[in-house]
């Protein structure tokens, strides 16, 4: 079998969930992650990824930006995400950018057993209702972000210039102008501030 990512901060309760994983994957391997960039470290250089349970609340996470971020980085794997974020709000959101499931951290943990044997044979918990309109077309255009795109777009969300976004990415200050165009093209908008509006809206930029 495969190998699990278990992504979350908190050490006693990422534990628990690999306590969970091991109870109903006993053969897997599990990873763990106690930030966001380990965890999309991890996410690349697994190449037999089954599955990456994910708390939205982390190092490095601003919002559903790791879902956003682990999708785009491995959009065939899926994604469950483990959360005390309030459901109703939180599960629709986290669908809309990649995730297949949302369970809270306050569900029992035979029930959190449950999500992820359906995560591990493709199915998923029952969905909250996503209202449709203008934030799931936005959602769309976000998700299509690549991987790179998504760190600029998040960079930008966090005020840096593009130098600074060019040196955290280890790339030229060019290479970043190229990307932030796509992107601007890609969402529909006209500049940098209408970008991270756009963001914000979308849940990236919050504290969850």
């Amino acid at each position: 079998m495969g190998t699990i990512l278990v992504a979350d901060d908190h050490p006693l309760f990422r534990q628990a969930l690999v306590m969970a994983v091991e109870a109903v994957a006993p053969q897997a391997r599990v990873a763990e992650a106690s930030t966001l960039d380990r965890a999309v470290e991890i996410a690349n250089a697994t190449s037999d990824l089954l599955l990456i349970l994910l708390d939205l609340k982390m190092p490095g996470s601003a919002g559903f930006s790791g879902v956003a971020l682990l999708h785009a980085e491995r959009p065939s794997v899926p994604i469950l995400v483990i959360s005390s974020a309030e459901a109703q709000v939180a599960s629709p959101e986290a669908r809309r950018y990649g995730a297949v499931g949302f369970i809270g951290k306050d569900q029992d943990l035979s029930v959190i057993e449950q999500a992820i044997a359906a995560a591990l044979e493709g199915n998923s918990p029952a969905p909250v209702a996503v209202p449709a309109g203008d934030i799931d077309d936005m959602a769309h255009k976000v998700a299509s972000l690549t991987p790179t795109q998504l760190r600029v777009l998040l960079g930008v969300l966090d005020g840096q210039l593009n130098k600074q976004i060019a040196y955290e990415l280890g790339v030229a200050e060019s290479t970043i102008k190229s990307h932030m165009t796509t992107v601007l093209a890609k969402l529909g908008v006209q500049n940098r501030t209408q970008a991270a509006l756009a963001a914000r809206a979308l849940g990236l930029g919050a504290d969850r």
